[in-house]
């Protein structure tokens, strides 16, 4: 028993001084948290004022993804992963819906907005726009070309509006 005490005494007392591991360096670069002011706890409200459905997102991974978490009010589900690539110095995301839905984007801040478009040459292109408004709520604007970018036509356009619980900051 003397043996032990002593022993449990210094790791107690070790443990005690440690101090907390940090984030790895690249999650701390600026570039890693362009996209945070997208995490919280969201209504989605369509163009008519309708709730579109509901979506969680929040900071994984000691903040080097976010994970996205839609429930549609039509039954609709998907999640997604969104992070910045420091080598290509680029934004990804990847979404997957509850039907089989894929779909990857890639892009960066352009301005204050973060812009996401499919990435490739073919004919068919997604672009989704998210611009957080000064009132605190998100628009999201996701648009289609069919054209390889020459037009596009509006898919959806969402307002993003925190819940009660999502009211008070980040991460709700």
């Amino acid at each position: 028993m003397a043996i032990t005490t002593p022993l449990l005494v210094a790791a107690i007392s070790l443990a005690a001084t440690t101090p907390p591991v940090p984030p790895p360096a690249g999650c701390a670069a600026t570039e890693s948290h362009q996209f945070d002011f997208w995490i919280g706890d969201w209504n989605v409200i369509d163009p008519a004022g309708k709730v579109a459905g509901h979506n969680r997102i929040e900071a994984i991974l000691g903040g080097c993804a976010l994970a996205e978490h839609w429930d549609g009010a039509s039954g609709g589900r998907g999640v997604s992963y969104n992070a910045y690539d420091a080598t290509a110095k680029l934004w990804r995301q990847f979404w997957v819906d509850a039907r089989g839905g894929v779909l990857q984007l890639e892009g960066g801040l352009v301005g204050r907005n973060m812009v996401l478009k499919s990435p490739g040459a073919g004919k068919h292109v997604d672009r989704i726009t998210w611009t957080p408004n000064d009132d605190g709520t998100v628009r999201q604007h996701w648009e289609t070309s069919e054209d390889g970018g020459t037009t596009w036509a509006t898919s959806f356009d969402g307002r993003y509006e925190r819940t009660r619980s999502g009211a008070a900051g980040k991460g709700g």
